[in-house]
């Protein structure tokens, strides 16, 4: 099942008829902001669950302060349109939503203010973002990440990715599944689209929110699961490229990636060369999770179909 509706111009509308002009701004000048939500199918509740969408949605519209924008919408109002969009939709599998903050205004002349801001929303059946989640094959770019008095990374702005376009494609191009990028002052910021673990003696590093990573959602949920449900220390702090070799298991996370094991970089085997045993159960917990399976994290998960026992 494709998608058949879309949210537009402040409306629920069939997805053909939600296109822009080739001289609208956003278009013209990278002056958007975007956000990833997924939903899960629980096939035994029947329920699609979003995952943490009062969450996307605030780091949507603070993606859009950075760019002045002024949007009539609370987090709360935007779940509940997404919501009735995918009621309209129906869908009965994992689905992942992509909701766009853009200046809509006509023209030419770059700038942030005295512009017209708009809200569009669709969602698409969707699987794995990488085609695997387990031996992913990884190099470091030649590419350096966004510097935060530049272009912001802890905000998606659809400028800011042509960063990742040249990253990636120059990965794959390289034969590697994806990249590692380094921030200007040498060290690990994260993947071409996705914030980066390792694990070195039993400890869980991430790079800290200062190292130009996106502040990730799916980033602070693993944070959490691994702390306080496996009682696995995860630490904040710079990561040199050399120590990456060094790890024991190493992981990106992400609303698109998941989790996904990285097995190798720059041609080292990272561990055993194998998906280690603190990214299967991290990984494990949090499919357990996003399908509203764990009672202790239901809050993060909200479903979209009303039950059949409160339509009885």
């Amino acid at each position: 099942m494709s998608s058949r509706f879309a949210f537009f111009e402040g409306q629920i509308v069939p997805i053909e008829q939600a296109k822009i002009s080739i001289t609208t701004h956003a278009l013209n000048y990278g002056t958007a902001a975007f956000g990833g939500v997924r939903g899960y199918w629980n096939p035994d509740e029947k329920q699609l669950y979003l995952f943490r969408p009062l969450d996307h949605f605030t780091r949507l519209l603070n993606s859009g302060r950075l760019l002045m924008m002024k949007l009539p919408y609370t987090p709360e109002q935007l779940t509940e349109l997404l919501i009735e969009l995918l009621r309209r939709e129906e869908f009965q599998e994992n689905v992942y939503v992509r909701p766009l903050v853009y200046k809509a205004s006509e023209g030419i002349g770059v700038r942030l203010h005295d512009l017209r801001d708009e809200l569009s929303m669709f969602a698409v059946p969707y699987g794995s973002y990488l085609g695997k989640e387990d031996g992913i094959r990884v190099g470091l770019s030649s590419w350096r990440r966004v510097d935060d008095n530049a272009i912001p990374a802890r905000g998606k702005l659809t400028g800011a990715y042509v960063n990742s376009a040249l990253i990636k494609t120059e990965a794959v191009l390289n034969g590697y599944d994806e990249a590692l990028v380094l921030s200007d002052d040498g060290h690990i910021s994260e993947g071409s689209a996705a914030n980066f673990f390792m694990v070195r003696n039993g400890t869980v590093i991430t790079p800290p929110v200062s190292a130009n990573v996106l502040e990730g959602i799916t980033r602070r949920t693993v944070m959490t699961l691994l702390s306080d449900e496996l009682g696995i220390p995860v630490i904040e702090r710079e990561i040199d490229r050399t120590e990456v070799y060094m790890a024991d298991e190493a992981f990106f996370s992400g609303t698109g990636v998941q989790i996904a094991a990285i097995t190798e970089v720059d041609r080292r085997v990272i561990g055993n060369g194998a998906t280690g045993p603190i990214v299967n159960k991290v990984r494990d917990l949090f499919f357990e999770v996003v399908q509203g399976k764990v009672e202790k994290y239901r809050e993060w998960v909200q479903p979209v179909y009303v039950a059949e026992r409160e339509t009885a």
